[in-house]
């Protein structure tokens, strides 16, 4: 159905280096590769939203070169970012059906359209979202199912999915898969770049390995190993560590006393010691992040308080306030809220320190923070939105380690991050609490928590509803504890 052929794409260094791929109708198609392998840059070229600098790409047999998205879609070529595209101010049903509203009499038909958005987000596992709801008040989450929908609400005979489970939980994880099974079963090709091996196991009927641009291995799924990928992808062994320290825990660097925001967040309390990683679990739209970002002051909150060290309890009106009580914050959305995208890679890493570090300290330490991630740059001048989508998250990490604060606040810390670098930030998350830090990890992925942490409160419905001690938590009695509070 889709050929590709020598495929090249250049930024500021080679991204893609003479990609082949040969794709046929009613299949599951994993592409893999290491964060700046060129995965998004090829499914990017492939949707129409850039074009190759070399290299030809034929579409059921003729020539296929579109110049923009639209004209893919027109085509049936449809792409789910990774990085979200959603309208923030516009309603959930604008932003599904903004490029065939329905039309009444010149105007738009304002129940056709809540009809047809209704139906689309069923599909989704969101029959309850209301269609007039603007996108900006949605969680990473479902805006991320939302961007799902669109794509779904639309015919498609070929589909790129863009790690899309990267904020969704178990229960949106099978719903999206369902989907996937019932668009196989009807002939259309499916393009899915991911880093989670176990759901490729299970859906994926061939895959592709780039690694530095170029294709190293495509071989049905079955017979590719999860160390034999690995390899591929990284060029070398993976070592295998257990992920969890045992740590002597210090006193309490955190409080979090009483926390209201609305009834995102209602009446939230514990503390994390030093030395501890306290993971914060739940489903989409229980809390998580509404809750970090009240405790940074990102959102102050109406009621509590949070305490930091020996400090007095108090309610931070805005993140610098957070963050000068020594708080740090790597947010779920690092494309809106975390990263000035057009600047330097260097400048995002090093803004935390410009007034406490002398200026000839700057780059010096901004390339050694950088190298400590092993963040994949042409040069720290390079603008940062041509950075993989893992490595704009590490940039991120840099930044808060050069602040050197007392707690950090991670909200999906591996969104988007390939399997080594995955295990690096593991083992930095390690080193942060050996040396004494307090963290708090919120994520989507139990499997993370259950790894990394010493005790994970589970949110339900802006509630915590329970803490799991290690020893003796299940992976069956924390995910029975997220819908506690949708039943009373």
């Amino acid at each position: 159905m889709l050929v590709l052929r020598a495929i090249r794409k250049s930024y500021a260094a080679r991204v893609l280096d003479d990609v082949d791929l040969e794709l046929q109708p009613g299949e599951v198609h994993a592409l893999l590769g290491a964060n700046g392998a060129g995965k998004t840059t090829l499914g990017r070229i492939v949707a129409g939203l850039i074009s190759a600098d070399g290299g030809v790409m034929e579409l059921d047999g003729a020539p296929y070169a579109p110049r923009t998205k639209a004209e893919a879609e027109r085509l049936g070529v449809q792409m789910v970012p990774q990085e979200l595209n959603l309208i923030a101010n516009l309603s959930v049903a604008e932003n599904l059906f903004l490029s065939s509203l329905p039309r009444r009499r010149g105007l738009v038909d304002r129940r056709e359209l809540s009809s047809r958005a209704r139906a689309a987000l069923s599909r989704v596992g969101l029959p309850e979202l209301d269609p007039a709801a603007p996108v900006e008040g949605l969680g990473i989450g479902v805006q991320q199912q939302v961007e799902i929908a669109k794509a779904l609400a639309k015919s498609a005979r070929v589909l790129i999915f863009d790690e899309p489970t990267a904020a969704l939980t178990d229960p949106q994880v099978e719903t999206l898969f369902e989907n996937i099974r019932r668009l196989v079963d009807a002939g259309v090709l499916i393009l899915y770049v991911s880093h989670r091996l176990d759901e490729l196991r299970r859906i994926a009927d061939r895959a592709t390995i780039l690694r530095d641009g170029k294709v190293v291995v495509s071989d049905r799924f079955s017979r590719l190993s999860p160390d034999g990928i690995v390899r591929a992808m990284v060029g070398r062994e993976v070592e295998r560590e257990s992920l969890h320290r045992r740590r002597s825990l210090g006193t309490a660097a955190l409080r979090v006393e009483g926390l209201t925001l609305g009834r995102r967040v209602e009446n939230v309390g514990f503390e994390v010691r030093r030395g501890e990683i306290f993971g914060l679990s739940g489903l989409i739209g229980s809390g998580r992040t509404s809750l970090l970002r009240a405790i940074f002051g990102a959102e102050p909150a109406d009621a509590g308080g949070v305490a930091v060290g020996e400090q007095g309890s108090r309610r931070f009106r805005a993140p610098i306030e957070a963050a000068c009580a020594g708080l740090a914050m790597i947010p779920e959305d690092r494309k809106r809220q975390g990263l000035l995208l057009p600047r330097p890679v260097l400048l995002n890493t090093i803004l935390g320190i410009l007034r406490s570090v002398p200026r000839k300290a700057w780059r010096s330490a901004g390339v050694e923070a950088l190298d400590r991630l092993q963040v994949r740059r042409a040069s720290p001048e390079q603008p940062t939105a041509e950075l993989s989508g893992g490595n704009q998250q590490k940039v991120m990490i840099a930044r808060w380690l050069l602040r050197d604060a007392e707690v950090l606040l991670f909200d999906e810390p591996t969104r988007g991050i390939d399997v080594a670098a995955r295990a690096a930030i593991y083992h930095l998350l390690n080193e942060l609490a050996a040396a004494g830090k307090a963290i708090v990890v919120a994520s989507s992925d139990l499997d993370e928590l259950l790894a990394i942490c010493d005790r994970i409160g589970v949110l339900s419905a802006g509630r915590l509803v329970e803490v799991f001690e290690r020893e003796s938590w299940s992976r069956e009695s924390i995910s029975a504890a997220a819908f506690r509070g949708y039943l009373s």
